[in-house]
């Protein structure tokens, strides 16, 4: 079976480093005692979180790239091997969305939502595997719970997520082929209460928002970090996510219906759009939040996701729980035969 490293002996590159899903699994790591390097489009941000992290003792170096740049991604590769002597696990995290008509968005806009989603994600992949062939290590992409379903109103968004899966499961089947010591994992989260809406572009009338529940980014961060200690194929992280890709496999028209009932409602808030042109789709942000502005609470926890990241401690809870009533069942059977 593949060994992975633990945390504290990686070297990791993170793709959207700057602010939600990456930001929260860069300090993660930070912590766990990793060596960095942390890629977004935005200089300024990037420097910060950098000196922010070796202020607390991490080893960070940064690079400014494009993920749906080749050449300029490339360039994480070539830092982390000059650096640190090469890397064990790649995050293609960068990601961005857009509300709206399928129909009534631009297509560049479109173009480039699947630039940044699906061609970073195989850009990425691409590199990280020419590197990890040679040396072993994790490949890990974010994916959504809607690379499993669909909604409306983000219907390009999900359809780059659905690209995502396919790519990352046929990477992962030919580098298994091969017998390359490379995971290659899929994180599926469901909503999640980073700035993603901020970020977006929005081509409704009124604000935005995610439909609930809403889950922490830091569960996202523990579950990618998870995979890249311990091969997994595939995460979801919160419930929900389970549920919707669940409900889109086994009942797909009831689902549809469903969606159609419930998405557009919970996609649109009753406060009219002010700043439309206010989104991370061409330029970056420069906020470097792990958060959001969300009107819905946030669970900062998750049992579907605590017992799939812990399937050793689940099974044995488990199994004891099944001992248990066996032992109970038995002694019961006896006390019966006993007096008859």
């Amino acid at each position: 079976m593949l060994q992975l490293k633990p945390i504290r002996h990686q070297v990791i590159v993170i793709t959207g480093a700057t602010s939600g899903i990456g930001l929260a699994t860069a300090k993660l790591a930070a912590e766990r005692g990793a060596k960095l390097v942390l890629v977004a489009r935005n200089e300024t941000a990037l420097k910060t979180i950098a000196e922010e992290l070796s202020g607390k003792g991490a080893q960070a170096r940064w690079v400014v790239a494009d993920v749906a740049d080749e050449a300029e991604l490339r360039r994480a590769a070539q830092v982390a091997k000059e650096e640190f002597g090469g890397l064990d696990t790649w995050i293609n995290n960068a990601g961005i969305s857009i509300f709206g008509y399928n129909e009534r968005i631009a297509l560049e806009d479109h173009r480039r939502l699947f630039e940044t989603n699906f061609w970073g994600v195989v850009n990425g992949s691409l590199i990280a595997a020419e590197y990890l062939r040679q040396s072993g290590g994790a490949i890990i992409n974010l994916g959504s719970e809607v690379s499993d379903a669909s909604v409306p109103l983000q219907g390009m968004y999900a359809a780059s997520k659905h690209a995502v899966k396919a790519f990352t499961d046929s990477l992962r089947m030919e580098l298994e082929h091969d017998g390359a010591p490379v995971s290659v994992t899929l994180i599926k989260p469901a909503a999640i209460a980073t700035p993603f809406v901020e970020h977006a572009k929005n081509y409704m009338e009124v604000e935005a928002k995610l439909p609930p529940p809403l889950y922490a980014p830091e569960l996202v961060a523990k579950a990618i970090l998870s995979a890249a200690q311990t091969p997994q194929r595939d995460i979801f992280v919160g419930g929900a996510a389970k549920l919707t890709s669940l409900g889109a496999r086994f009942a797909p028209r009831l689902f549809d219906k469903i969606s159609e009932r419930i998405f557009f409602r919970q996609q649109r808030s009753d406060r009219p759009e002010q700043h439309a042109d206010r989104n991370s789709l061409y330029q970056p942000d420069t906020d470097l939040r792990v958060r959001g502005n969300h009107d819905a609470s946030v669970k900062e926890s998750c049992l579907y996701t605590q017992a799939i990241l812990n399937k050793k401690k689940t099974y044995a809870i488990v199994g004891g729980a099944l001992a248990a009533t066996a032992a109970v069942w038995l002694s019961r059977s006896q006390m019966k035969r006993s007096l008859l």
